[in-house]
């Protein structure tokens, strides 16, 4: 039986070790940050995997090297051992603290370090359920907003609640999808109307919460040309399942495009 166990013990542990190594887990990255979050992504899975095969293939052999025989001894109580708990304890400590340090820079550059000259603007609003978009125009000023004048209803301008008697409003442009210029970093503005959302493009390697009151800073820069998904990463009601949406990262030259048609729409 003890045998049997062991066989059974370490065939389920690596059959399930060849798809962690045989599937890749991450969509392909497009944004500046991604090799390094990938890097550190793979690292934590190898570490993790070895801690993993050593647990699982000791208690496959524990099961056969201690299981019952006419010559086994009475049983024994053990009360553990204190100095290999502190030692487990220590090491899980600081492979978990270091791997969040690791990680914990390009976080934090991302949000608490102001964005480089030449961003591009770009006002991100979630609400149930949807996202909206808005770009200052080319005077580079958002136009005031009011919750008094949003109406989720209407779309477009009238969801983000645009100040229209604002001047510097008369330029923005509002919509539904995002585009975004290749190669260029992005200065968002993220905020929620209503309750928690959370921003998450898994292709740019980039999410973060959507707080209700608070207007989030933080950056990026695409680095690939292509479609990429939206989704709310934060379970916000009954239509949370439908909140998603679509980043267009284009050339230069077909960003400036857009922006001028969607501009001159407002004429």
């Amino acid at each position: 039986m003890g045998l049997a166990l062991l066989v059974v013990i370490w065939l389920i542990t690596l059959a399930s070790t060849y798809f962690f190594v045989a599937k890749s887990w991450l969509p392909v990255g497009a944004s500046a940050a991604a090799g390094f979050m990938d890097g550190q992504f793979h690292l934590t899975l190898i570490i993790m995997g070895v801690v993993f095969l050593a647990a699982q293939l000791s208690l496959g052999y524990f099961a056969w090297r201690y299981r019952e025989q006419p010559s086994s001894p009475p049983v024994a109580y053990s009360h553990g051992n204190v100095k290999l708990e502190v030692i487990w304890t220590a090491l899980t400590t600081i492979l978990f603290v270091g791997l969040n340090l690791m990680g914990s820079s390009v976080w934090a550059a991302q949000r608490f370090e102001p964005a480089g000259p030449g961003a591009v603007q770009v006002e991100v609003t979630g609400m149930q359920f949807a996202w909206y978009f808005r770009y200052p125009g080319p005077d580079g000023k958002f136009g005031g907003t009011s919750i008094k004048l949003m109406d989720p209803s209407a779309g477009g301008e009238a969801a983000v609640g645009l100040d229209t008697s604002d001047p510097a409003s008369k330029d923005d442009v509002v919509t539904g999808t995002m585009y975004l210029p290749v190669d260029r970093e992005v200065d968002v503005s993220l905020r929620s109307v209503d309750v928690i959302h959370s921003f998450f493009v898994p292709n740019l390697r980039f999410k973060q919460d959507a707080v209700p009151g608070l207007n989030i800073h933080l950056h990026f820069k695409p680095t690939a040309v292509g479609e990429y998904e939206i989704a709310c990463a934060e379970l916000c009601g009954l239509g949370h399942y439908k909140m998603h949406g679509m980043v267009h990262v284009v050339s230069q030259e077909d960003f400036d495009k857009w922006l001028a048609a969607r501009e001159a729409e407002k004429q």
